[in-house]
Order: C-alpha cells, then structure tokens, then sequence
C-alpha cells in the first residue's frame, strides 16, 4: 500500500507524467496550493462529455462515464471558487448548445403569436440542456432528463456552488438519498408525467456533478446518507485548512492558447464511442480491491471496506476518462494517479466524517479527526493476544474480536504465532511493506 489515509496529511498527489497532460493543463490554471484538491473534481465534468461509450469494470458489467459525482470541501476563503472558470473553460461547448437551444424556443415563441388561430399550431420545441442552471427543480431536472434521453442519452452536468443547492433539484432533502443514488446507478426516474401525446416520463437519469462546501456543511448534510450508500457514491475531495501565508494565489489567465489545446482534448472525449475493456486499468483495480481489503483486516473496520468498493469505482471511472484523453492508450503514471485518486478520496473521507461518523461529528474539530487506525503498527514486533484486545478496548472496540483479527492477520502472513512463547511476531513481509 502506497498511502497511509490515517495521517492528518493528505496522501501526496504523484507527478503528472505522460497520458495526464489534460489535468496538468488544466491545473495550469489554479494557483498551487489548489492542485491536489481540485484534480478529482475535473473527472465529472469531463465525463459528462463523454456520449455513447461504455467500459467493462473488472466483475464484467458495462458502465458509461455518467454518475461521476465529487464534492470538494474546504473553509470559507480557502480557493474553492477556483473549480468553477476551469468549468466554465470546459463546458464552452456545453453553454453553446443551451444557448441555441434557447433560441430555438424563442424563435418558437415569436411563429406561435403570428400563426392563425384556427390552424394547428406548430409544436412546441422541447428543450435539452447540457449544462443547466443551478437553481433548478426537480420537475425540470425530470424534464429534462428526457429531452435529453430523446437525443441519444445525453448527460447533463451540474456545478453546484453550495451543497444545499442539492436540496431543490433533488425536490427536498428527504428526496436528496434517493435522487444520488439513481443518478450514481443509471437508474429510471421512476417517476411518469402526463403529457398532451399521452403518459411518459421515466427516462435513464444521466448526470454528473460536482460540489462545493464548507466542512460544516457537508457533515450536516450528509448526516443522515452515511450508511445507506450515498455518502459513498460521492467522491470527496477535502483540503485542509491552508496556513496564514498572507499572499493572494495566483490562478491562470485562460489564454487562447490553453482554450486551443484544451479543445483538442475535448474532441477526444466527443469521439469515444463504443464498448472498451482497458485491461491495465482493470488490473489496477483488482490489485487495489486487495489493498482495501488488508487495510479494512489492519483496522478492523466493515464500514471503511464497504465504503471503499465506491471509491475503486470512481477511481476506475477516472482512469476511462485518462484512457480516453490520452488517445485511448495507458500508462503507469496514469495508473498511478488512479491509485492516489482512490486513496485521497477514502481519506477525505475519514478526515470529514470522523471515523464514519460519531454522533459528535458535528463539534470535532480538525486535530480531533483521524482516519482508521493501523492497530498492528501500534503493536510491538512481538505481542501477545492481551496486548491487542487492550488496544481494541483503547479504541472503541471489543476486545472478544481480538482472535478473529488474529486470525485475519496471520492468514495474510502479517504475522506468525509461537506456541512455545505464546508471542504474535510481525513477518519481514509485513515490516518490508
């Protein structure tokens, strides 16, 4: 395991090498300080252009790059207004669309004023957006799912500056669970409307978004989705409270030239069409399914292996689109930032919600917060059984799960057993990483 998401420190982003010349573009457009939390807020974004291609995730199911959500979570004036001109850089395309769509429908308005009341009258233009408005409903989002299924299942993209935007499109916050979860699916709407043509209206949701809070926010309004599945569908991307450096970041100027190669770019997520198998990538992920694993049997901890399975799946999503820009080639550094991206994402996790989520949540302060803990590092290289279930029993655990965990661990050659001294020893393998 490369990474260690029980540090306060967020796991550090690898160098950008060959196949990720997109994210550095766009990184070239954020100040420094900004670079790590914002690259895993550009793949639902990037995804959303991304129409008529499906990938084979490694347990053989097909799954298209819509769904992708992220939230990026960070203090009040700590650059979070960063992520939207790089969105705005991006979706051009997407604002241009709307916009002539708009112009349809007001060249529609204008025929229906002067067409003669007793003719039938010329169909009113149903329009698709790409890119919608933020304070949309969720009859419109509904609405507009459809339109958008009609053209060939588009996605459509949403930039949501506040978390509790969320609440209106998702029709209440009750409705907030249900909503993430369709969109995270592909799923049906579930909903039908009654129209002039007859009853319709349960299309394939198809959305991408991306978010921004504070930490307060965020663990309020995630309070009541931490264990029916939503909180791990959302990609989280925390940065921690910056120092009082006293200088103002710098961020890019979005020159002609940046919008000259970031076009060349977006034509390549345009053109994927199609069925793919990225066998390195699903290679990838396997190798890190067991990574999830040994560090959940290290912790102890059901909840953080369920929430992982998530994050290898947006980690995974990420690696298509790499694929995808890159001209539908792999390499390692892209494999390499897979990895980092799954691993920042379960560490903004813990780092967020406190060790999924005490009733405390709330009140803990940044210091107080701590991902899952390494029980064996915390061991000495020789320990016996009493010393671990003191340790359990330390960290809110019980101490009756000590032999299973025992168990676990020597099963996957962390540790060997003496019968003669009654002492657990870590194994070179283990203590070699």
């Amino acid at each position: 395991m490369k990474y260690d998401i029980s540090k306060s420190a967020s796991p550090k982003m690898p160098n950008l090498g060959k196949g990720t010349e997109c994210i550095k573009l766009l990184l070239s457009q954020a100040s420094v300080n900004m670079h790590e939390p914002l690259v895993p807020m550009f793949f639902p974004v990037l995804g959303a252009h991304i129409s008529g291609a499906e990938f084979q995730y490694p347990d053989n199911s097909w799954k298209e790059m819509t769904g992708i959500m992220a939230n990026l979570v960070a203090n009040s004036g700590d650059n979070k207004g960063q992520l939207a001109p790089i969105v705005e850089a991006i979706c051009r395309d997407f604002r241009q669309h709307d916009k002539e769509e708009e112009d349809k429908y007001r060249e529609w308005q204008k025929l229906s004023k002067t067409e003669p009341s007793n003719k039938k009258k010329t169909a009113e233009p149903q329009l698709a957006y790409w890119f919608p408005p933020v304070d949309t409903t969720k009859a419109a989002f509904i609405k507009n799912a459809i339109a958008l299924e009609m053209q060939g299942g588009r996605t459509q993209y949403f930039n949501l500056p506040e978390v509790e935007m969320a609440d209106q499109l998702c029709g209440g916050h009750k409705n907030v669970s249900l909503l993430l979860r369709n969109v995270y699916d592909r799923a049906k709407a579930g909903a039908l409307r009654a129209t002039a043509d007859g009853v319709t209206g349960n299309p394939t949701i198809r959305a991408c978004f991306t978010i921004s809070s504070n930490p307060s926010s965020t663990r309020k309004f995630y309070k009541y989705e931490l264990l029916n599945g939503t909180f791990g569908r959302m990609v989280f991307s925390y940065k921690p409270r910056g120092s009082r450096s006293g200088k103002i970041p710098r961020i890019g100027s979005f020159s002609d030239d940046f919008y000259e190669k970031l076009d060349e770019y977006l034509v390549r997520l345009d053109i994927c069409k199609g069925r793919y198998i990225i066998k390195p990538l699903n290679k990838l992920i396997d190798k890190l399914a067991q990574d999830m694993a040994t560090i959940a049997d290290l912790t102890d901890d059901d909840v953080l292996f369920e929430v992982s399975h998530r994050c290898l799946v947006s980690g995974w999503k990420a690696g298509c689109i790499l694929w995808a820009l890159n001209k539908q080639t792999w390499t390692r550094p892209m494999g390499e930032l897979v990895e980092w991206l799954v691993y920042h994402d379960l560490w903004s996790k813990m780092r967020i919600f406190a060790d999924m989520l005490g009733n405390d949540a709330d009140t803990l302060s940044d210091s107080q917060r701590r991902g899952p803990k390494n029980m064996l590092d915390s061991l000495p290289d020789s320990f016996n059984e009493a010393q671990l279930e003191a340790l359990r029993v330390n960290l809110g655990k019980k101490a009756e799960g000590a032999k299973d965990q025992l168990y676990l661990w020597k099963n996957r050659k962390f540790i060997t057993y003496s019968a003669q001294t009654g002492l657990y020893t870590k194994t070179e393998e283990y203590l070699n990483g």
